[in-house]
């Protein structure tokens, strides 16, 4: 496994929770991360990217309330998400690669849902 997400949960509407992706070196080191989410219906939509220098960007949606960030020491990304919506529900996934050119590498999902 290249990339594995965890962390996902049920949680109620202003709860908070912190997802991981552990990623294997040689996809980790020298790569922009990012965490992409899909709801039922919708289309998967960036959430947040963070290069290798540490530099985040957020959507609009999650400003203020998710914070992205990584540990090049341990190859692992982390996403603080705080006062959670039930609008954040959604798989999460981690991603690696460049987000304009698009990710080169996917881990699989991990299930967010927040109860109103």
């Amino acid at each position: 496994v290249q990339l594995q997400a965890s962390g996902g949960g049920l949680v109620q509407a202003g709860g908070s929770l912190r997802l991981s992706c552990a990623a294997s070196g040689s996809i980790f080191s020298g790569k922009t991360m990012g965490w992409y989410r899909q709801a039922p219906g919708k289309q998967r939509e960036l959430v947040a990217t963070v290069t290798r220098f540490g530099t985040p960007n957020y959507a609009d949606s999650v400003k203020g309330r998710f914070t992205i960030s990584r540990d090049n020491s341990k190859n692992t990304m982390y996403l603080q998400m705080n006062s959670l919506r039930p609008e954040d529900t959604a798989v999460y996934y981690c991603a690696a690669g460049s987000p304009a050119l698009g990710m080169d590498y996917w881990g699989k999902g991990t299930q967010v849902t927040v109860s109103s």
